[in-house]
């Protein structure tokens, strides 16, 4: 009996060798048909958004900074009461020019614009993000919803430690902390994604 967390991991492997197969990736297959990739528009137009699960996501990069691995991120929402229900922010999953993840982390309200929840009403709905859609790539749905399922002790860490950072933060104007635009990354995890031999 494989856990759920190894199905992943295998899941992630299979995704990404069928794309390079084709000479392709995760990055390549979301930009698929875009000939100019400007940073901080969402990839695809309008986001992704599966009407069974609720799940949604974009990717977006940063304008490009000298020796920078990160190219940018995905980042992963859920509406648990449909399309036109609030939208929590789940995790944002950074990769590299070539669609290998770095990294996972948190931000903070600001950033994304979401309805703010708590982690104990965040973290359950970390099971329920699966997207199962065709476009702009099945494969590519397929791996993002494997990277939150293998790694979903971790991110639910990750929002627990993203409360424990809000709480503590003091904005320097008294202001919010959800507000505070110094305040950017909330958490973060670095996975080890080496190919053990």
């Amino acid at each position: 009996m494989t856990s759920a967390r190894e199905q992943a991991l295998h899941e992630i492997a299979f995704c990404e060798t069928i794309l390079a197969k084709g000479g392709l990736n995760v990055l390549s297959e979301t930009f698929r048909g875009v000939a100019d990739i400007e940073a901080w528009e969402h990839y695809p137009p309008g986001d992704v958004f599966d009407p069974a699960s609720n799940a949604q996501w974009f990717y977006h990069c940063h304008p490009a900074e000298a020796g920078a691995a990160e190219h940018g991120h995905f980042h992963c929402f859920l509406r648990p009461d449909g399309p036109e229900g609030p939208i929590h922010h789940l995790v944002a999953v950074g990769v590299d020019g070539n669609g290998r993840l770095l990294r996972l982390f948190t931000v903070n309200q600001w950033v994304v614009g979401d309805d703010w929840a708590d982690a104990e009403t965040t973290v359950p709905l970390l099971g329920r993000f699966d997207m199962q859609m065709p476009s702009p790539s099945y494969l590519v749905n397929r791996w993002l919803t494997a990277i939150v399922i293998a790694y979903e002790d971790e991110i639910a860490e990750l929002i627990r430690q993203r409360d424990r950072v809000l709480a503590a933060h003091v904005a320097p104007d008294g202001g919010a902390a959800r507000e505070d635009r110094a305040l950017e990354v909330t958490s973060q995890f670095e996975p080890d994604t080496k190919p053990h031999h």
